[in-house]
């Protein structure tokens, strides 16, 4: 694939990465009964996202801009490694590709 495929393929503005230092968070909601756990995905340098099944009553408890404070945990960790407020920058379905009819939950951590 030459250089020119690849930026018409991936049109985000950020390089990605796999999750290094983080592999899953974990929070919880007002509303919501059990913690929501889930692991890490598309890391970019200004952020990461979850992946939420199009079906989970989570997305309707989510909004953009809400802040949770979430324990972000490492792949081998059981406990958290560090607790930080995590601000929700986009909920966006997804149409394609491996997370097709699913969301995907943008976060920033503060």
């Amino acid at each position: 694939m030459d250089e020119n495929s690849t930026a018409k393929d991936d049109r985000r503005v950020d390089a990605r990465k796999s999750p290094d230092q983080y592999h899953s968070v974990k929070f919880t909601k007002s509303g919501l009964d059990i913690p929501y756990q889930s692991k890490l995905r598309d890391i970019s340098e200004k952020g990461m996202c979850i992946v939420v099944p199009h079906d989970s009553v989570l997305l309707s408890h989510l909004n953009i801009g809400d802040i949770l404070d979430m324990e972000y945990y490492t792949e081998e960790g059981r406990m958290p490694v560090e607790q930080a407020k995590t601000q929700i920058k986009h909920i966006t379905k997804n149409d394609q590709g491996q997370f097709k009819e699913q969301y995907i939950v943008g976060l920033s951590k503060l």
